[in-house]
C-alpha cells in the first residue's frame, strides 16, 4: 500500500465516523417530526368537532334571533296601536272636558264674586 492509499483509507474511515455522528441527530429530528405529526392530526381531530358545535350553536342563536326580532315587532307595533289610541282618547274625551271645567270654573267664580262687596274704592 502506498502513502496515498492509507490517506484514502483514513478519509473514508472518518467520512464513516461523520457519517455515524450526524446520523443519531438525523433520526431524532425525524422522531420529532413524527411526534408533530401526530399533534397536528390530534389537534385537527379535536377541532373539527369543535367547529361543528360551534356551528350548531350560531344556527340555533340565530334561530332564537329571528324569534325575537318577530316578538320586538309585535311589540313595536301594539306601542304604536296604544299610542294612537291614547291619542284618540284624548282628542276624544279631553277636549270636551277641559271646556266642562273651564266652564264650570267661570260659573263658581262669577257665583263667588255676586256675594261679596268689591274692595278698592273708597267712599268718599
Amino acid at each position: 500500500m502506498s502513502g496515498g492509499d492509507i490517506a484514502g483509507l483514513i478519509a473514508a474511515g472518518v467520512f464513516a465516523v461523520l457519517v455515524a455522528i450526524l446520523a443519531v441527530p438525523i433520526l431524532k429530528l425525524g422522531k420529532v417530526f413524527d411526534e408533530m405529526r401526530v399533534t397536528i392530526k390530534q389537534i385537527s381531530d379535536g377541532t373539527t368537532p369543535l367547529i361543528d358545535e360551534v356551528t350548531a350553536t350560531v344556527a340555533t342563536t340565530n334561530t332564537a334571533l329571528g324569534k325575537v326580532d318577530g316578538i320586538s315587532n309585535n311589540v313595536s307595533d301594539a306601542t304604536a296601536n296604544i299610542s294612537a289610541l291614547s291619542a284618540l282618547v284624548a282628542a276624544t274625551i279631553g277636549s270636551p272636558l277641559i271646556k266642562v271645567a273651564a266652564f264650570s270654573y267661570g260659573v263658581r267664580q262669577a257665583f263667588a264674586g255676586r256675594g261679596k262687596p268689591k274692595r278698592g274704592k273708597r267712599s268718599r
